[in-house]
């Protein structure tokens, strides 16, 4: 009842936007109240005009030739995540950890990031300091194939203008070769 309500008042709100001039309430025979436009329906009802707020704008980014490049933590790092985030790493696989050939194949990199990635912005994988995973809303990536050897795994946080903010600490994995 509560509910139906509020949507009734919502809407009475609403009517004159759509170019009402004035809006009728009314009740039937249940009690509920209803609010209309329609003038054989009702008593008219003053409604006061609704205060519309205007969402914030974004200034544009200034031209890449009037910012200097942006500075990178360097490979390794383990410099405090970039802000909102108090974590940002690789939780799966862990540090140091021996895969099979065959377990290699579709393993899935999963990341600890704390709270939730924000909505603007992206994730990418590095396999050996080369992108693997292009930028991606996700905590997780399938890497296809890794050589057998040692690989090192690494995620970069970039943010809503594309600029890479967060590289997670190295994840060393090996990768025994078949006969292994």
């Amino acid at each position: 009842m509560k509910l139906r309500l509020v949507c009734l008042l919502l809407s009475c709100c609403l009517v004159p936007l759509a170019g009402a001039d004035t809006v009728y309430r009314s009740v039937d025979a249940q009690g509920n109240v209803i609010f209309t436009d329609n003038p054989e329906r009702g008593e008219p009802v003053e409604v006061a005009p609704l205060t519309v707020v205007p969402s914030r704008t974004l200034a544009p980014a200034p031209a890449a030739s009037a910012q200097p490049a942006p500075r990178r933590p360097a490979p390794g790092s383990l410099a405090s995540p970039f802000m909102p985030y108090s974590t940002f790493r690789i939780m799966n696989p862990r540090d140091a950890m021996t895969l099979s050939q065959a377990r290699s194949q579709n393993l899935t990199v999963e990341l600890a990031i704390e709270p939730g990635l924000r909505d603007d912005h992206r994730v990418r994988l590095l396999v050996d300091g080369q992108l693997s995973q292009s930028a991606m809303h996700t905590r997780a990536f399938i890497v296809p194939r890794l050589e057998p050897g040692q690989r090192t795994l690494q995620a970069e946080l970039l943010d809503g203008a594309g600029q890479v903010r967060h590289r997670s600490p190295p994840v060393t994995v090996s990768v025994q070769a078949r006969g292994d």
